[in-house]
């Protein structure tokens, strides 16, 4: 296969894990919020380097459910951040026309983290794409078991039956209804596993697993995935003879 990226082959949704913030700093000798301020800087890089690359959709592991166990300092540190973040470069999305969405249940969210990330999501919902995700007190456990809950109480309100539920039905309880499943995910700093992200999702997804820390994956890492991504052979459960026969 050809790893042409302009012949068809880019993804059109990637979704990272960011992951390695707190060992940049370490190997630095820096704090750990350092690290995560390092690892914030790089997301519109990132962003940037993903508009270059046709890709439609970027998702990105900011924030999971399970991160509220950390120390409460770094978590405050994280939500400051997040503000910062969005206080920073939420005109340069709208100057782009930057699609923001968010994928996770925002209420737990600090008011002054929430109410900018909200703001930023309503002014440029309307822009076509290319659209960034942020996936923020995001669980994949508990967004199964949120479209489960919201699915019952349309079976009990007789709105849905059991008798007729497959994929493409229950899927539109999911955080990501209106989005594409992604086609590639990768994790940076070494780390192979999902992590509870988008598990129902990624279930055809490719994985690539890079070993730079977060802060120092630049575009030419992400293209390097890109073009990882466009060499595999994507069966879907089909033969690869089946494939080449089209």
């Amino acid at each position: 296969m050809s790893d042409d990226l302009s012949s068809g082959n880019t993804p059109r949704h990637v979704a990272i894990i960011m992951d390695g913030n707190g060992r940049w700093a370490r190997q630095r000798n820096l704090p750990r919020v350092d690290g995560h301020r390092k690892g914030v800087e790089n997301v519109l890089r990132i962003v940037d380097a993903a508009n270059k690359l046709g890709i439609e959709y970027l998702t990105l592991y900011a924030f999971s459910v399970e991160n509220w166990q950390r120390p409460a300092a770094e978590v405050d540190a994280l939500m400051h951040l997040l503000e910062s973040f969005l206080g920073q470069y939420a005109a340069e999305l709208v100057e782009k026309h930057i699609r923001l969405r968010v994928i996770g249940n925002l209420a737990a969210l600090p008011e002054h983290a929430r109410a900018p990330l909200e703001k930023a999501v309503a002014t440029t919902a309307d822009f076509p794409g290319p659209t960034l995700v942020l996936a923020i007190n995001y669980g994949a456990r508990t967004e199964v078991l949120d479209a489960v809950r919201a699915y019952a109480r349309e079976v009990q309100a007789g709105r849905a039956s059991p008798d007729t539920l497959g994929w493409e039905s229950f899927s539109r309880y999911l955080y990501t209804r209106d989005m594409p499943d992604p086609d590639l995910i990768i994790r940076t700093s070494g780390e192979t596993r999902l992590s509870n992200f988008l598990l129902l999702q990624s279930a055809y997804a490719e994985m690539y697993f890079s070993p730079v820390l977060w802060p120092d994956f630049d575009g030419a890492c992400l293209a390097d995935a890109v073009r990882a991504f466009a060499n595999r052979e994507r069966r879907f459960g089909k033969t690869g003879e089946q494939l080449r026969e089209k």
